[in-house]
């Protein structure tokens, strides 16, 4: 599910637990007169102590605080009618089906899919195909055409004919000449469901038999079948190709790099002092271990699953995001079932594999409530719907059959009036149909599906008490974000002049430590460091410098310029600042210090610490006005509303 962050943030943080009968009703305190248990505030405390990183706030009388500052907040929504504007309605709607969703999807329907798709997780199959294009509404005369051709491709094909010549000759897929139909490698998921099913279930060397998908009809022929490599965990080196760069000056700083990697000098090191990526770069270039297709980078994960043994390192290595030297640090053994199954789950949920878990789904509301349907309705509709639906341009219009009942579920009853105006609307965002028979009953099956579902969700809420007490949780998160959006966040965005004076009555909060402008050059050799010191000393640029250590084939000396304050990563963690040219840094042996090579620092200019501006710091100062305001905020709907606390049952 996706939430809003400030959503996500309210849900996780007063989230409550299914409320058990046995469980105390006592009422801890009362908000305007509106009982609020014991029981509700305990499920909340439990549930998110581990979140609360103010220790003063475990304490349960100052969790309390929290407490009620969420109540308030969602009485105040209410107050200010936020839960009737149509954003709400249909955000809150779109998280009720979703949420219900995991109640509708029952474990035994979809585990026989999980557990395919598990298994093509860990295989991958090559493969080439031919496809005759044809829509799914096509005329049954267009149809037929598109099946005769490839029914005689096949034949072709199964006489021994080349089928990449085959596909170049015949295929409709775009650049299927220049292709031959060929997909590379790919595994479950990849592919339209059908095709999928139709690549794994042929033998390497075969040729399927035909099959029909959305796009038309397809042959295929498997070239080969391969366990999908094992997960890994990488760590990288990598200089990105963005403004800061030309193309020509990261592939030279990458290459400078490589040179210090096969030196070998620590490889973690020169990922701290070098890599620019920041998310990793701190952790010695280590990064999330990752799958195959996991990472939206094919030439990274191909150099990465070729190095065999942890330790290994490639090339540089080029990518969208700029220049990688990877190293391999461990291959990870392949998920076992119970392991993937959420994760599976999931994507079965959103695939085509959907519809045979709805279909079963549909059937099983039917059978609990009671479903009856008017079985003469389509044969009407055909001759009421005028063909100008095949253009997207017919209107409704009033009929003494539109009173008929098209079908029940339980106690509620939808006429063909409701099926009528359906189709007036969805037409406006359905696709252009060429047949109206195959148009209505897809309407139709939309409609009805639709209408179970928004039964099914409709009475969870009455049977189901832990689908109750989740759903009021993100009601009052939506609830509660709206209300912040309203109250606090907007207004202080266009408020310049509160702006401004919560940040002139606080300027000394916000300051610039001394920084230094500076030179810094970064060895792994004690006897470089000290060429550095003596060349700085005689006034060479850094230019100067690595063009007397560096060589082609050997890197010795990074050299570096720029602005830091003292924790700067690219500092040793004991600089003293002191204008002119330091000493020489070395490592302080501790394989957790920042720094693991010999730094020499050349300060040219000692900027001392002082006040910044609100434009250097307008994001945190924008931040903290809104705090304040929310704080102010908070004490006058404590005023508003008369909040009770029975201090007995609190204590």
């Amino acid at each position: 599910m996706h939430l809003k962050p400030y959503t996500l943030y309210f849900f996780l943080f007063f989230i409550t637990c299914t409320f058990s009968q046995k469980k105390s009703k006592e009422t801890l305190l009362t908000i305007d007169g509106q009982e609020v248990s014991v029981n509700e505030f305990l499920s909340v405390y439990n549930k998110n102590l581990d979140m609360v990183q103010d220790e003063n706030q475990k304490d349960k009388e100052a969790y309390l605080d929290l407490f009620i500052n969420y109540k308030l907040k969602t009485k105040e929504a209410y107050a200010q009618g936020l839960h009737t504007s149509p954003t709400f309605i249909k955000e809150f709607g779109g998280y009720q089906k979703q949420l219900s969703e995991n109640y509708l999807y029952e474990q035994d329907v979809t585990e026989d899919l999980i557990k395919e798709a598990y298994a093509r997780s860990y295989q991958e199959v090559n493969a080439n195909h031919i496809l005759i294009l044809v829509s799914q509404d096509a005329k049954p005369q267009d149809t037929l055409i598109a099946y005769t051709k490839i029914k005689d491709i096949l034949a072709k094909a199964k006489s021994g004919q080349d089928f990449e010549e085959l596909a170049r000759t015949y295929s409709e897929e775009p650049n299927a000449k220049e292709t031959a139909g060929n997909l590379g490698y790919f595994k479950g998921f990849s592919m339209v469901y059908p095709f999928e099913n139709a690549a794994y279930a042929t033998p390497v060397g075969e040729i399927s038999d035909i099959l029909r998908t959305t796009f038309g009809y397809h042959i295929l022929k498997v070239n080969n079948k391969r366990e999908v490599p094992n997960e890994v965990t990488t760590a990288h080196i990598m200089i990105s190709t963005s403004a800061e760069h030309s193309e020509e000056e990261a592939e030279k700083r990458i290459n400078d790099i490589y040179k210090k990697v096969r030196q070998g000098e620590d490889f973690g090191a020169l990922a701290i002092q070098f890599s620019e990526d920041s998310s990793t770069s701190k952790n010695n270039g280590e990064l999330a271990r990752f799958g195959s297709g996991r990472l939206n980078a094919p030439e990274f994960e191909k150099a990465a699953f070729a190095l065999k043994n942890p330790g290994d390192y490639s090339e540089p290595v080029k990518t969208a995001y700029g220049w990688h030297i990877i190293k391999l640090i461990e291959r990870h053994p392949k998920q076992t079932f119970e392991e993937s199954k959420p994760e599976l789950y999931k994507k079965v949920k959103s695939n085509e594999r959907s519809k045979i878990v709805i279909e079963t789904v549909n059937q099983r509301i039917k059978d609990k409530y009671g479903f009856n349907r008017d079985r003469n309705a389509l044969a009407f509709f055909n001759t009421y719907v005028t063909d100008s639906i095949l253009k997207r341009k017919w209107v409704y219009e009033n009929h003494p059959t539109l009173k008929t009942t098209l079908f029940t579920i339980g106690y509620n009853k939808y006429t063909y009036d409701d099926f009528a105006k359906f189709i007036e609307q969805r037409q406006t965002k359905s696709k252009v149909f060429q047949d109206k028979d195959m148009l209505l009953n897809i309407y139709y099956e939309d409609f009805e599906g639709e209408k179970l579902m928004h039964f099914f969700t409709e009475n969870l809420e009455k049977d189901n008490e832990e689908y109750a007490s989740l759903i009021a949780e993100y009601r009052n998160g939506l609830l509660i974000y709206d209300l912040m959006q309203k109250n606090i966040w907007e207004p202080s965005k266009n408020d310049t002049l509160g702006l401004n004076t919560y940040f002139n009555a606080n300027r000394e909060n916000y300051r610039w430590k001394s920084r230094v402008k500076a030179s810094i050059g970064a060895t792994a050799d004690p006897q470089v460091a000290r060429q550095i010191q003596q060349m700085m000393q005689s006034g060479k640029s850094n230019d100067e410098i690595t063009a007397t250590l560096n060589t082609h084939d050997k890197v010795q000396a990074i050299m570096t310029t720029g602005v830091y304050e003292p924790d700067h990563q690219a500092l040793p963690e004991n600089f003293t600042p002191k204008k002119g040219i330091s000493e020489v840094y070395a490592p302080t042996g501790n394989k957790d210090t920042k720094i693991r090579q010999y730094i020499v620092v050349d300060v040219e200019e000692i900027l001392p610490a002082a006040p910044k501006t609100l434009e250097e710091v307008k994001g945190k100062v924008a931040s903290d006005f809104q705090t304040h305001l929310e704080a102010e905020w908070m004490k006058e709907l404590r005023e508003k509303y008369v909040v009770k606390v029975n201090k007995k049952a609190l204590k």
